[in-house]
């Protein structure tokens, strides 16, 4: 895989277990916004690498990543450790379906993460593309607790009445202490919202986050006519499997 060397120019600590860090930007690397590459260290001389969504625009002159720390994470141990100015290896072919041609144009464009997996859904909702292809955005974040918000300050600041958003909080006090994908699921977003019910006709679902959320709310699309986009042509939801390629045991 082509990979190229570049430094770290900083470092952000959302919490005890998320962090983020920004990259120089190899010459002439291209992507799609929503797009993921592989990143990694080379301890010892053997590469350790992971999937990760770029968090940045394709038009910045660096690039940005979410990541979760495990402690005992081949990569992310050592990645939580990282410094500005020291070296990491970013593969230079990007990938993914959660760019704005894995979904037809549409009304209502959900977004739906869990933990990190709003990653990729940072670089979309900075991309003013994204609004001239669908009326409104609606941007489900859901984490542990408050401090795993990450970019909670700039998402509020770019809030308004084509972008929609909602972080929900499962494991400490908070505003809305339920998982986003349920209140997606029994209708209570749309009305929370005063937005009209998700119809497959009108509107579309992109989703990240952890295994489980991704399966629950496919299935949940799919028995209610909803169409995931595939190899076979472009459907009304989409969803990123990056998340489990860089999980770690």
């Amino acid at each position: 895989m082509p990979y190229s060397e570049q430094q770290v120019t900083s470092v952000r600590r959302w919490s005890e277990k998320t962090f983020s860090l920004t990259t120089t930007r190899p010459e002439n690397f291209q992507f799609k916004n929503g797009e993921f590459v592989t990143l990694g260290l080379r301890p010892e001389g053997k590469l350790i690498a992971r999937a990760y969504s770029i968090v940045s625009t394709n038009d910045a002159d660096h690039l940005e990543f979410l990541s979760i720390h495990v402690p005992d994470g081949p990569l992310t141990s050592r990645l939580a450790k990282i410094q500005p100015g020291d070296g990491i290896w970013i593969n230079t072919k990007a990938t993914g379906s959660l760019t704005l041609n894995y979904v037809r144009p549409g009304r209502n464009l959900y977004l739906l993460a869990t933990g990190t997996g709003l990653a990729p859904f940072m670089s979309l909702i900075r991309d003013p593309e994204t609004y001239k292809q669908h009326e409104n955005v609606i941007l489900v974040h859901t984490v542990r607790t408050v401090p795993e918000l990450a970019y909670r300050s700039e998402i509020e600041s770019l809030a308004n009445e084509h972008l929609r958003y909602m972080p929900t909080v499962t494991q400490e006090p908070f505003e809305v202490c339920r998982r986003g994908a349920d209140l997606f699921r029994s209708g209570e977003l749309s009305s929370m919202l005063d937005l009209p019910a998700p119809d497959p006709e009108h509107d579309r679902v992109m989703l990240c986050g952890n295994p489980n959320m991704n399966q629950e709310m496919t299935d949940h699309l799919e028995a209610n006519g909803w169409v995931m986009t595939d190899y076979k042509g472009v459907g009304n939801f989409t969803v990123e499997l990056a998340f489990v390629l860089a999980k770690e045991d």
